[in-house]
């Protein structure tokens, strides 16, 4: 269930449009109006159930006729100043290119080229010495 409203009445921009609605279960009833370009005011009413679908009824309102707006004239202007105008001619330069070419310096080196012998450092394992003594004997 719910049930909502709201309405606008704007004298600035003209809007002037209002909505109520309400819904219990499956069934929706509300109605909305708002004013027409013409000055006419539309209002719908409607209803919406499971058995009879969406149903509106629309009808019309003859345009309210509003009290003119009072609209103030602009000041009339009293003095107008002409712009200055002025004109000079630009300025054109023109000067020629400087045309300059140097040849490119060309220069060959030939690769150097050596070899060296592979070097093989050789280092074997120390010598074992085992050692024996006899048992000394006195007599």
């Amino acid at each position: 269930q719910y049930s909502y409203s709201y309405s606008v009445n704007d004298a600035v921009t003209g809007d002037n449009k209002e909505q109520h609605e309400t819904r219990d279960g499956d069934v929706v009833s509300g109605s909305y109006s708002l004013v027409e370009a013409d000055g006419t005011r539309r209002i719908v009413d409607y209803t919406a159930d499971p058995i009879n679908g969406f149903n509106a009824q629309v009808h019309k309102e003859a345009a309210v006729a509003h009290a003119p707006v009072a609209v103030a004239a602009p000041a009339p202007v009293i003095r107008t100043v002409a712009p200055a105008i002025r004109y000079a001619a630009p300025t054109v330069r023109y000067a020629a290119p400087t045309v300059s070419y140097a040849a490119p310096t060309v220069r060959y080196a030939s690769p150097a080229i050596s070899y060296a012998a592979p070097s093989y450092a050789v280092a074997h394992a120390p010598v074992g010495v085992a050692g024996h003594s006899s048992p000394v004997l006195h007599l």
